[in-house]
């Protein structure tokens, strides 16, 4: 039964490039908001607190904080309106999911980066 419902979401949910991105890493993403009959795009930058799901029914929440409160958002990946996605930083964290990250306020809030070996 498993295998069937995953055939048939392969088969008609359309594949977006998004790049790989985890926990910890701070990204953009696109989104394409419709108020009437007008659209536009909004883009939502933040700090990745999870990753959960697979397949089609992959989600991610995102942390940002807008005027001293925080502001957090749930995306799923397949969602129709989502346009692009942008790897700002590569976060180092030893958690998959960082909800302790909300307590967190000013420089504690900091996340380390990742070292990136540039191959040569």
């Amino acid at each position: 039964m498993d295998s069937l419902i995953k055939l048939v979401q392969d088969e008609l949910i359309e594949k977006k490039d998004i790049p790989e991105f985890g926990p910890g890493d701070t990204i953009t993403v696109y989104y394409e908001i419709r108020e009437g009959n007008k659209t536009r795009t909004q883009f939502f930058k933040g700090v990745v607190i999870q990753v959960r799901g697979s397949g089609a029914t992959k989600t991610f929440t995102i942390r940002k904080i807008s005027n001293d409160i925080g502001v957090e958002r749930i995306f799923p990946v397949n969602m129709p309106t989502l346009q692009k996605i942008e790897v700002n930083k590569r976060g180092k964290v030893r958690r998959a999911r960082i909800f302790y990250f909300r307590k967190l306020r000013g420089k504690k809030a900091r996340i380390k980066e990742k070292r990136s070996i540039k191959k040569s």
